[in-house]
């Protein structure tokens, strides 16, 4: 049961309060660290899924604890973001936009479990899923540029936010094709 893969999956879970203390400090060497993190968390997540697959060590535990893992790590650092305002103005709608759909299909998914129907993540959501990657990592970037302050770093901000809404839409759009998909199967 506790594979290496599934270890790599707990380290995402278990890295999210530190995420979150490092973001919290809002100095630069905290937001340094925090990228780093963030880098390496992102990485786990990939190697997790790569190990399971290649090793034929694909569990029950892994499959349930992959996305909870993503969904913790991201709301933790949307939240952050917001909270030490590198996400803020209108760009807020964008991250409130992923939080509910992160949400709204985490209890899709669990009530078509319950009906043993998959619903698999389409190519769609793995792009909606690298510009969230990319907008969170490069405003976590950002944020230790703005700290330090270093104003040529200025275009990482632009880098995070532009990704942070193209996550958004496609977030809109694979949210509804999810949803489509499950209001199938409800009375």
């Amino acid at each position: 049961m506790l594979t290496l893969p599934n270890l790599l999956t707990l380290s995402r879970i278990f890295a999210v309060p530190i995420l979150v203390a490092l973001l919290w400090d809002s100095a630069w060497l905290g937001y340094i660290c925090a990228f780093i993190l963030y880098c390496v968390v992102g990485v786990t997540d990939y190697f997790d899924g790569y190990l399971a697959r290649s090793q034929g060590t694909v569990s029950k535990l892994g499959i349930f604890l992959d996305p909870i893992a993503d969904k913790v790590m991201i709301a933790a650092v949307i939240v952050m973001l917001i909270f030490t305002r590198d996400i803020e103005g209108w760009h807020v709608i964008a991250a409130m936009v992923i939080l509910v759909r992160e949400i709204t299909v985490s209890g899709l998914r669990e009530f078509l479990a319950g009906l043993s129907i998959s619903v698999p993540v389409s190519r769609l959501a793995k792009w909606k899923t690298t510009f969230q990657m990319v907008a969170l990592g490069a405003l976590i970037l950002a944020g230790a540029a703005f700290h330090a302050p270093w104003p040529q770093f200025d275009w990482i901000k632009l880098v995070g936010l532009v990704s942070l809404w193209l996550a958004a839409g496609l977030t809109i759009v694979t949210g509804w094709d999810y949803l489509r998909a499950g209001l199938r199967h409800m009375d």
